[in-house]
């Protein structure tokens, strides 16, 4: 763990809110991930699950947190099972948590070693009358793998077939998109470092340089500065690479008067920062680039206006899509009569602008919430319009990071370099 200690006021907060909201007489239990197999004896580097992160602060395999605030005996109210350590395990792997560092990441007084859970567990679930589980539920994703969650479902189904079980992602996804103060704060940090990644890589491209060697360069600022690394497989895309959504190969070499699109972002204490720039590679924009790069910029920011409490996913997208229309106008890709002929299910804006604008972020790059209830304070967004013309090999995407609050909202990467002569004078430096 390369961050400082997070603040446990946080978790406990968390837990106070997600117990509140069970039924009574139930029991929540949360798994930390898997350890993923890599190749051979290898695995890939652990990530906690979020939920389990969320609730207690623990960043370590092997880790069970065990919630049942109505239970008869105050020991098993709130309890934390961790892996136990031994010479071998610290000589091959290093430090553990011992169980005071854990009582004192988490706020949890109740610390065991994993290998009682199933002492532990019999002895309190017949006075339960429901336990919520976790699963990973986010709308975007459909499992393959029979994870660590998975698993544990059938068993504990298998051995307790008569009590209710409930879905704990439900309450998740209510607690989960309105971030706390300390939730704010952790992802300035990863966005004032991925800030700092930004400018260092201005003064480092030039034509001839390798899209690996800028990423190289990212990954060093991010890790200098006590990040875990990248929020997500970093995307350096020069020239047409810049149109394919997802391109994460970044093994070309950056050419005179192409544009590289860049979207990466800093992890720090596991939440996310997630930025998006489009950067001329000989530190001059073309008029042509300017004019695109321009108009996505001022879909973003009238975008930026409408993250706002109250406001609905669907009529947000529908709304930065006719922004995007007349800004396809204005650049002579499209044409207002064939706008007016248009099918409304399959606008004609989606051949140059493909995604959607905005998603939530947090402990998740694309976080847990939900599309379908309005936005609300404390809710963290993304705001992402873009254009991709690939009969030019031009693609621009432009991406800041927006925090909702009741009295508007607060651009969390207004200090990154976004207007275009800006970027160019810093290249130019």
């Amino acid at each position: 763990m390369k961050y400082p200690h997070v603040d446990r006021q946080l978790f406990e907060k968390n837990r106070q809110n997600f117990t509140k909201r069970l039924s009574a007489n139930s029991i929540a239990i949360f798994q930390s991930n898997d350890e993923f197999p890599r190749s051979g004896d290898q695995t890939h580097l652990f990530k906690q699950n979020a939920d389990l992160f969320y609730l207690s602060g623990i960043d370590q395999e092997e880790t069970i947190l065990f919630l049942f605030p109505d239970c008869p005996n105050p020991l098993y109210r709130e309890v934390l099972f961790l892996r136990q350590t031994n010479e071998h395990i610290a000589v091959w792997e290093g430090h553990k948590l011992t169980i005071q560092e854990a009582k004192n990441v988490s706020g949890i007084n109740n610390v065991y070693w994993i290998e009682e859970f199933w002492n532990i567990l019999p002895s309190v679930i017949s006075y339960a009358e429901s336990i919520y589980l976790n699963t990973n539920e986010n709308d975007r994703y459909a499992h393959k793998v029979p994870y660590r969650d998975i698993r544990f479902i059938e068993k504990i189904k298998d051995l307790y077939p008569l009590h209710n079980y409930k879905r704990a992602a439900l309450i998740m996804r209510e607690l989960r998109p309105v971030k706390s103060e300390i939730e704010i704060e952790l992802t300035k940090k990863a966005c004032e470092i991925t800030r700092d990644a930004f400018v260092r890589i201005l003064k480092f491209i030039k034509p001839g340089v390798a899209e690996y060697e800028i990423e190289a360069e990212i990954i060093h600022e991010f890790i200098r500065q006590r990040a875990t690394g990248h929020a997500y497989n970093p995307i350096i895309a020069s020239g047409k690479n810049a149109n394919i959504l997802h391109y994460n190969d970044n093994n070309q070499i950056c050419k005179d008067g192409d544009v590289i699109l860049f979207d990466f972002g800093a992890e720090y204490a596991n939440y996310n920062a997630d930025m998006s720039r489009s950067v001329p590679v000989n530190g001059r924009f073309t008029k042509r680039q300017k004019d695109v790069y321009n108009a996505v910029l001022r879909i973003m920011k009238e975008a930026r206006k409408m993250l706002l409490p109250g406001t609905i996913w669907n009529d947000y997208h529908a709304e930065v899509g006719k922004i995007v229309e007349f800004e396809l106008i204005g650049l002579g890709l499209l044409d207002k009569q064939d706008i007016a002929k248009q099918d409304p299910k399959a606008p004609l804006y989606k051949k140059y602008f493909m995604h959607g604008t905005s998603h939530h972020l947090g402990l998740d790059v694309h976080d847990f919430a939900s599309r379908y209830k309005p936005f609300e304070a404390g809710n963290l967004l993304t705001c992402e319009p873009g254009i991709y013309i690939p009969k030019e090999g031009l693609g621009i995407r432009i991406e800041n990071n927006i925090l909702i609050t009741k009295n508007g909202n607060i651009d969390l990467m207004d200090d990154i370099p976004v207007e275009a002569e800006e970027i160019e004078a810093i290249m130019n430096s």
